[in-house]
C-alpha cells in the first residue's frame, strides 16, 4: 500500500511539474508549432536550374544556402576536419546521412536530389564531387591555424558568403598570392614566405 501511494505520489508530482511548465507559456508560444529558421528562406531551385548558377555543376544539387544559410549549420559540422587538419575535409555519406536518413526533402526537387545521396550510401558508393576551390602544390594553408586567428567568419573570408550560395563558386582569387598577403597585412600577421611555403 505504501508503495503504491509512494507511485501516485511521484506521478502526481510529475503532472503538477508539467502543467506549471505548460502554464508558464504563452498562448501564443503554444499555437505557433515548431520554431521557424531565423534567416532569409533560400529560393526553390532544382537540380534542372543550375546551369544559370555560377561554379561547377556538382553530381548532387547540394544547397549551401539552405543548409548553412537557412537552417543555419555551421560549415564545421559538415566539414568536421577544418579545426584539426590543413584541409577542410569533404563531408562522409555517414555525416549527410545523419539527417537524411530521416529527411526527406521539402518538394519534389529536394527529395530527388536526396534520393541520389541515399542511393549512393545504399550502394556504398563515395560521391564524386567537383572541386571548386584548388591551392598550387608548393602552397600550404592550414586550415586550423585561420579557423583559430579569424573565428567563427573565418570561412567567409577566403570562400565569400557560402550560406547565400545555391552553388558554391569561387568569389577570390585564393590561388593568387596577393590576395592572401593583403589578408595579412590587414591582420598584421606575418609575410615571411615560409609561413606558407614550406
Amino acid at each position: 500500500m505504501r508503495k503504491l501511494a509512494f507511485v501516485a505520489g511521484g506521478s502526481l508530482v510529475v503532472v503538477a511539474a508539467a502543467l506549471m511548465a505548460w502554464g508558464g507559456t504563452s498562448r501564443a508560444q503554444q499555437s505557433t508549432g515548431p520554431a521557424e529558421p531565423d534567416s532569409i528562406a533560400a529560393t526553390r531551385l532544382a537540380a534542372s536550374d543550375t546551369a544559370s548558377l555560377l561554379g561547377p555543376r556538382q553530381p548532387i544539387f547540394f544547397r549551401h544556402d539552405l543548409h548553412a544559410g537557412q537552417y543555419k549549420l555551421q560549415c564545421q559540422y559538415c566539414h568536421y576536419s577544418v579545426n584539426v587538419s590543413n584541409e577542410p575535409g569533404i563531408p562522409s555519406l555517414q555525416t549527410c546521412m545523419g539527417c537524411h536518413l530521416v529527411v526527406g526533402g521539402s518538394d519534389a526537387g529536394n527529395s530527388a536530389e536526396i534520393g541520389k545521396l541515399r542511393d549512393a550510401w545504399n550502394k556504398k558508393q563515395p560521391v564524386e564531387w567537383v572541386r571548386v576551390h584548388f591551392l598550387a602544390q608548393h602552397v600550404h594553408f592550414p586550415h586550423q591555424q585561420h579557423i583559430k586567428a579569424l573565428g567563427p567568419n573565418a570561412c567567409a573570408t577566403c570562400h565569400g558568403d557560402v550560406a547565400r550560395m545555391p552553388q558554391v563558386h569561387k568569389v577570390n582569387n585564393i590561388n593568387n598570392m596577393g590576395f592572401c598577403i593583403s589578408c595579412h597585412i590587414e591582420r598584421k600577421v606575418t609575410r615571411d614566405c615560409t609561413a606558407c611555403h614550406y
